[in-house]
C-alpha cells in the first residue's frame, strides 16, 4: 500500500522489479520466498535462522560481491576464490539501525591488488543496489585481502 497522494499531481506507475512473499513459521521465525520459488528462513531471535537485520547484511554482502566477480571477470583476473564478510555496529536505542558498516573482501586467484581495490570500490559504491537503498548517511566501509 502506498501513502497519500497530493490532489491533482499525476502519479507514475512504479517499476516493481522485486517482490517477496512472507509466511509466518512461528515465534519470531518466517519463511521469505522470492521469484525463484526457494524458500529462505529468517529468524527475529537469530537462533534456527539469520534475523532480518543479518538478511540485510547478506544482501549488501552478496549484492557487492557478484559485481565484485562480475568486474573481476570483466577484467580478465583469475579468481579462484571469493568470501566475503560483512560486520554492522547499530543504535542501541530503537529503531536498531545501522550506524556503520565494514565489509573485508578476502580474494584468491592470480589477482592484482589494484584491480580487486578498484572492482570493490566500483561494487561498493558504484553498482550495488542494495547499498544504494541504504540511508547515504551510514558509512560502508571495506577492505581487500588477497590470498595466494
Amino acid at each position: 500500500m502506498s501513502g497519500p497522494r497530493t490532489p491533482g499531481a499525476a502519479a507514475a506507475a512504479p517499476r516493481r522489479t522485486a517482490e517477496i512473499e512472507l509466511r509466518w513459521v512461528g515465534g519470531q521465525r518466517f519463511g521469505a520466498r522470492g521469484k525463484a520459488g526457494v524458500e529462505i528462513p529468517l529468524d527475529g531471535d537469530s537462533v534456527a535462522a539469520p534475523s532480518p537485520v543479518e538478511a540485510l547484511l547478506a544482501a549488501l554482502a552478496s549484492c557487492a560481491a557478484a559485481d565484485v566477480v562480475e568486474i573481476l571477470r570483466k577484467g580478465r583476473q583469475d579468481l579462484t576464490a571469493l568470501h566475503v564478510t560483512f560486520r554492522g555496529d547499530r543504535r542501541e536505542e530503537h529503531p536498531r539501525r545501522f550506524t556503520r558498516i565494514e565489509g573485508e573482501f578476502r580474494i584468491a586467484g592470480a589477482v592484482e591488488r589494484a584491480k580487486a581495490e578498484r572492482a570493490v570500490r566500483l561494487a561498493v559504491e558504484k553498482y550495488c543496489s542494495v547499498r544504494a537503498s541504504l540511508d547515504p548517511a551510514i558509512p560502508v566501509e571495506w577492505r581487500v585481502v588477497l590470498e595466494g
